[in-house]
């Protein structure tokens, strides 16, 4: 199933996320000049799609969201991210075989 929308997210002057959704490449080309296109990425619905100058992407963001940032974004968000403390779970304890557990012995 194709991309079905373009995200694009920068911080405006007051600091906030600014996100704008496009629901084709070709409004965001008007915007942005492209460099090239996507050649590597491991999403594959992602290949063939426009890289724009100052913006990083394309990267998947859901089923169906293509999505650019602006450098700083990326990096604000990729720094918030690497530092986010994941709660860690405790493993089950392993059951401990009872008296009918037979091992092999030498000799």
């Amino acid at each position: 199933m194709a991309k079905e929308l373009i995200r694009v997210v920068t911080r405006g002057a007051d600091g906030k996320l600014r996100i704008r959704d496009y629901n084709q490449t070709e409004s965001l080309q008007k915007m942005h000049t492209q460099v090239g296109i996507d050649d590597c990425s491991t999403d594959l619905a992602l290949r063939g799609l426009p890289v724009f100058r100052g913006l990083i992407g394309p990267m998947p963001e859901g089923k169906n969201i293509i999505r650019y940032e602006s450098p700083e974004v990326f990096e604000t968000l990729t720094k918030e991210w690497s530092t986010t403390k994941v709660a860690r779970r405790s493993r089950r304890p392993t059951e401990i075989l009872g008296d009918n557990a037979t091992t092999n012995s030498a000799g």
